[in-house]
């Protein structure tokens, strides 16, 4: 899949989030999704003795919200915005499951592309 400008700037948006937000081991990664008509959803993830919600589910919570039923594209991010990370196993069947056509950005900041959520799902 083709990395649109739109993606390089949902690339930001997760650093963004990250560089202000994600200051101790409580929130270390975000993710930022954007829907087909352009608005952008941001999450930070929760860590707590207790377990961990991944930034992943805390946007297709706050997506929720606002009532949108289809995101188009997702990133999250760790190392304050440094590193572009691959959803975890469980986000991945959740983020499969719910938006079956979902793209995500992936690789390295430097060397950023793009793949379909199911071409993660093993």
């Amino acid at each position: 899949m083709e990395l649109r400008d739109t993606d390089r700037a949902l690339v930001q948006a997760a650093s963004a989030v990250a560089k202000l937000r994600c200051r101790s081991q409580r929130h270390t990664g975000a993710s930022a999704a954007r829907t087909t008509d352009g608005r952008v959803f941001s999450g930070v993830n929760v860590r707590h003795d207790s377990g961990e919600t991944c930034a992943e589910l805390v946007v297709i919570g706050a997506a929720a919200t606002q009532g949108v039923t289809d995101l188009e594209t997702i990133v999250t991010v760790t190392d304050r915005g440094r590193e572009v990370v691959e959803p975890c196993d469980r986000c991945g069947h959740v983020l499969g499951a719910y938006f079956p056509s979902l793209r995500v950005i992936v690789g390295t900041v430097k060397d950023l592309r793009v793949v379909p959520i199911e071409g993660l799902r093993g």
